[in-house]
């Protein structure tokens, strides 16, 4: 691990693992089978990038999205290694080049798209360059019943058997039964090293709200994160449109993007999110899983998600370089009943719409939370956690009140009415209403007639949202989404169980959400002028903005402020490379004004402990380099001295051999002197 650990300093830029990271990394450098499930952003690409470094050969990086892809080799390539991928979008100079660095051996990772694997020569190829091992992003892809199922990824497990050598497999979403799935599809039921490390994603600020004058509670989110980075996720392409239409003339710099767009006007919106700070992009969930950029500030849901996993890959895709992020779902009693009418109208089997209704249900868990909303998220994926502090429900504790009442006068309205009609005539029935439907079915007659009156429209409202997001009441596709009781609330209406509702939040949810600042408003002036000189790197390199520096890098350089390439190279994200390319000049953003040059020989010590042993080596050459006066100036070279500062207690002869002679007997005993001291 000591190599690993060296590696994840010099070439990435970090003095530490997160959290599950190091135990993954020496299971995969000592040539097992993995499978690792890991939150997205939590650092899983590491886990193969790192160990590729440390084995011998070619690892090939089996990922499904072209974008993912090229990403990935760009920041690799940024941190100094050598890295490509071979796929339908490259020219033919870069497939070139690719081979090329292959066939001298200098290539370290190779990406390729599960459809490579249906070609003959892949295998040949593969088998000529000596593949060490075979990474594989997203495993999830592997499950037939997941929505990202790709059945190219079936032929992993037979490329693992033809090449005999380690596969580790990586996946952000995977509940039990796709882990069983990946397990016997990839490594032929020979179960692997398994890492299950927490879904929790501390950074991200989770809120909900109930849906009202959903437009506006939009745009005033969007308003409090001005230049900031986001996607706003709709239920239908038609909505993307008119959204980010509106975003744009409300001043935003917004764009939509859906399955139904041509593939040119889908790459360019892509393109563009990629490399321009502060674009919001409006989309379907078509955007999504090819998203690989760290430095997405939020992300908000105008409608509500799927389920529970989808909302939960969704909002992973903001703040994945660890800095802070926000999220907004807002939902209401039509996203539920189209929810639920989606469920019962698909032609899959029964067990599935089941399950399906479950996975709403835990979803609409999520959103009608009563206390912490992170600990309702983590509880549906078998963790257990103590409330967060980080989400709305911290923020403003709900409201609560006993609604056992409430519910059963609302199951009772749907009996005596035989389950044919929707909430807002249920509501008119328990308030009293003399309209003319109530009198012309006579229902100003029936025992529950005005029980409700105590509740207003609003309230009562709220009452029917939260029935059917606890699965009390559900939509009758067959009856045009007439309410029907369900099973599950029959303990209720025989007076057999209790429930606790929330008062309903409509009047919370139409002020404006308060923005979290990324730095104090000290250090924001200073975080604006880095991210300035970041855009101009990328420019100028025509690459996104986070391959130079990622936000939450840029966010520590401003509030810890430093003025050394030493303190610099102690930055989180700043690499050897990194360090030489850029650090003197965001450390003249710093300090106000140009930084002296470094040698490279001691810029390459910098932020180590043999950067301070080389200054002190200089000064004392500095203080020696005349001799007595009479004799010839001297001096060693930079990286004699770097060699020197590397050294831990040598003897003379040792000293004498790397300086020569009459150097040493110049400068050996102070410099011996040094080196005991350090």
């Amino acid at each position: 691990m000591n190599r690993a650990q060296e590696l994840l300093d010099s070439v990435f830029g970090f003095d530490s693992f997160r959290p599950g990271q190091a135990e993954i990394v020496d299971a995969v450098v000592d040539g097992n089978n993995v499978l690792a499930i890991m939150p997205t952003g939590g650092g899983k690409s590491l886990c193969f990038q790192l160990p590729a470094l440390c084995l011998e050969g070619v690892t090939v990086v089996i990922s499904p999205l072209i974008a993912l892809m090229r990403d990935q080799v760009r920041a690799l390539r940024a941190a100094g290694v050598e890295a490509g991928a071979l796929t339908s979008g490259n020219t033919q100079e870069e497939t070139d080049e690719v081979f090329e660095a292959l066939e001298a051996g200098r290539l370290k990772l190779l990406y390729m798209a599960p459809e490579r694997l249906a070609s003959g020569g892949t295998l040949n190829l593969l088998r000529r360059i000596g593949v060490g091992l075979i990474a594989v992003d997203e495993a999830h892809c592997v499950s037939q019943w997941g929505h990202d199922f790709r059945p190219d990824y079936l032929r992993i497990g037979d490329l693992r058997r033809a090449l005999g050598v380690p596969l580790a497999a990586f996946t952000a979403t995977a509940d039990a039964e796709t882990r069983d799935e990946i397990v016997a599809r990839l490594f032929e039921g020979t179960t692997p090293e398994i890492f299950l490390h927490g879904f929790d994603r501390p950074n991200i600020h989770l809120a909900f709200a109930t849906k009202d004058q959903p437009r506006r509670q939009i745009l005033n989110f969007v308003a409090a994160r001005p230049g900031q980075s986001g996607i706003v996720y709709c239920a239908t392409r038609a909505k993307t449109e008119t959204l980010a239409t509106a975003l744009r003339e409300a001043g935003f710099a917004a764009c939509h993007y859906h399955g139904g767009m041509e593939a040119e006007g889908r790459r360019i919106v892509e393109s563009r999110f990629q490399r321009e700070d502060g674009l919001i992009v409006v989309a379907t969930v078509a955007f999504g899983m090819g998203i690989d950029k760290p430095d997405i500030r939020w992300v908000a849901h105008a409608d509500l998600p799927k389920s529970i996993e989808a909302y939960y890959q969704e909002i992973g895709r903001a703040g994945r370089d660890g800095a802070p992020a926000e999220t907004l779902t807002l939902y209401g009693a039509e996203d539920i009943r189209l929810r639920r009418s989606q469920i019962d109208e698909s032609l899959a089997p029964d067990d599935r719409r089941g399950a399906d209704h479950g996975r709403l249900n835990a979803l609409m868990g999520l959103a009608e939370a009563l206390r912490c909303r992170r600990m309702a998220l983590l509880e549906y994926f078998g963790e257990d956690a103590d409330p967060c502090g980080n989400c709305d429900l911290c923020d403003n504790p709900v409201d609560v009140f006993d609604g056992t009442e409430a519910v059963r006068k609302a199951l009772s309205a749907m009996l005596r009415t035989e389950e044919r009609f929707g909430a807002g005539h249920l509501i008119d029935i328990l308030r009293g209403s003399a309209n003319e439907k109530i009198k012309n079915w006579r229902h100003d007659l029936l025992p529950t007639y005005g029980v409700g009156k105590n509740l207003s429209r609003g309230e009562w409202q709220a009452v029917f949202r939260q029935m059917m997001g606890r699965d009390l009441a559900r939509p009758d596709p067959t009856r045009h989404g007439a309410l029907r009781m369900t099973e599950a609330a029959r303990p209720l209406l025989r007076g057999e169980a209790k429930i606790e509702l929330r008062r309903d939040t409509i009047a919370k949810a139409t002020s404006k959400p308060a923005a979290k600042a990324l730095v104090s408003e000290e250090n924001a002036p200073l975080l604006a002028a880095l991210k300035a000189k970041r855009r101009e790197f990328a420019e100028a390199a025509r690459v996104p903005a986070y391959i130079i520096f990622n936000d939450r890098t840029l966010i520590e350089m401003a509030e810890t402020r430093p003025v050394t390439m030493d303190q610099m190279a102690g930055i989180s994200g700043v690499g050897a490379k990194k360090l030489s390319q850029f650090g003197q000049d965001f450390l003249a953003v710093i300090v106000g004004e140009p930084v002296a040059q470094q040698h490279p020989a001691r810029q390459q010590l910098s932020g180590r402990s043999a950067g301070s042993v080389y200054d002190r080596l200089l000064a004392a050459q500095n203080d020696l380099s005349r001799g007595d006066g009479s004799g010839k100036p001297m001096r060693c070279t930079a990286s004699q001295l770097a060699k020197v500062a590397r050294l831990h207690r040598p003897s003379e002869e040792q000293l004498s051999k790397l300086l020569g002679e009459r150097h040493a007997e110049r400068f050996g005993a102070a410099f011996l002197s040094v080196l005991e001291d350090s």
